[in-house]
């Protein structure tokens, strides 16, 4: 369970993770090792998975976001495992998710322009039978973040100690 303690250190990660663990410490009120501890454990537990640096997408040459709605008529469960090994294999494909309603799965890709947009289309249309293909392109980007909202955390009262 997550106190409120752990809310703040991962309120302060999500911001930026490469605050020092001493840093942390004095904002949430505990010395360097329970702080340290209180991270590891999170680690553990899967709520910590991963510590990235976010990239300028337009630095890295980046800068066309595609929007892509598939629909399918197959929806076993080995034809979802074929897609998703088909959908690994593309590293413009930044995120991939199974929907409900109309469209059944939707990527979010990252492409330098329309023609390295339209060579990946063509090199997954190639790989796998898909019923339909929308695409749909951002014009400006309003908001993006990789934060995730910790008020619906369910807190326990703070820990003693550690």
């Amino acid at each position: 369970m997550i106190d409120r303690i752990d809310r703040r250190i991962l309120s302060i990660l999500q911001e930026d993770c490469t605050v020092p663990v001493a840093e942390i410490g004095r904002r949430v009120g505990l010395s360097t090792t329970p702080c340290w501890r209180r991270i590891q454990k999170m680690e553990e537990d899967g709520v910590i998975t991963a510590r990235v640096a976010l990239l300028e997408p337009a630095k890295v040459n980046a800068k066309v976001t595609a929007f892509v709605a598939i629909t399918t008529s197959q929806h076993s469960e080995d034809w979802l495992k074929k897609f998703a090994d088909v959908i690994r294999e593309f590293p413009e494909v930044v995120e991939f998710y199974r929907m409900a309603g109309q469209v059944d799965y939707l990527l979010r890709v990252a492409v330098p322009d329309i023609e390295a947009y339209d060579a990946f289309y063509k090199k997954l249309v190639s790989k796998i039978d898909i019923s339909d293909v929308s695409t749909t392109f951002a014009m400006e980007q309003i908001k993006n973040t990789t934060a995730l909202p910790l008020s619906y955390v369910a807190t326990e009262k703070p820990r003693t100690g550690s």
